[in-house]
């Protein structure tokens, strides 16, 4: 007789009852070839899991990385406008007192440039009148004289005070045309100018980095 052997209730039976499946059995002793290659092969799957897992870590930092970046270069582009338009303004500020300045020591000079200018327009004209501030009356009258005598100008300049002009300003009319010059309306447009240039530009200027 055979001798008998438990049941195992892993057993699978069909509808006939018969063995539908039966779970394979399991090796008890292995050779040392076996053990090695179990080893190498426990090994290799652990070191792929590890390297998974590491390359996981590492492409998580790189995106944390550069969403870092990105933040900063945003907080740069920020800073960087800011700068460019109090640079700006800084260097109209200055450009503003060199030509007050400059303009106190010659007053002249704009009206004087001015007839330069218009030669071309004005040399046909029998008379060119220019009103100016009153203390700048006899030398923008000299001044404008010498400028004439330059440029081939045979009409006669006149130049009369204004009591509302400011120092430097003035007014060109030779009867087919006017010309006119004030300081200050030219430096706020100027400033106006500016302005709109650096609204304009915003955080679109040329990039901080290539």
């Amino acid at each position: 007789m055979e001798t008998p052997r438990k049941f195992g209730f892993d057993t699978v039976f069909d509808d006939r009852g018969g063995v539908a499946y039966t779970p394979p059995k399991v090796k008890k002793s292995f050779t040392l070839e076996e053990v090695e290659a179990a080893k190498a092969q426990a090994y290799a799957e652990g070191e792929r899991s590890a390297v998974a897992h590491a390359e996981r870590d590492a492409a998580n930092a790189l995106a944390e990385v550069a969403h870092a970046v990105r933040e900063a270069f945003g907080a740069l582009t920020h800073v960087a406008h800011e700068h460019r338009e109090g640079a700006a303004m800084l260097a109209l500020a200055c450009a503003r007192k060199i030509a007050d300045a400059a303009l106190q020591h010659f007053p002249e000079a704009p009206v004087t440039a001015a007839l330069e200018a218009l030669a071309r327009e004005v040399e046909a004209q029998p008379r060119i009148f220019v009103r100016v501030s009153p203390e700048l009356e006899g030398r923008t009258q000299e001044a404008l004289e010498h400028v004439a005598a330059q440029i081939g100008f045979q009409g006669q300049i006149v130049a009369r005070a204004d009591g509302a002009m400011a120092p430097a300003a003035f007014t060109f009319d030779w009867g087919d045309g006017r010309a006119a010059f004030d300081p200050e309306g030219a430096a706020h447009r100027v400033a106006e100018a500016l302005e709109a240039a650096i609204a304009a530009e915003g955080l679109h200027a040329e990039p901080l980095f290539s």
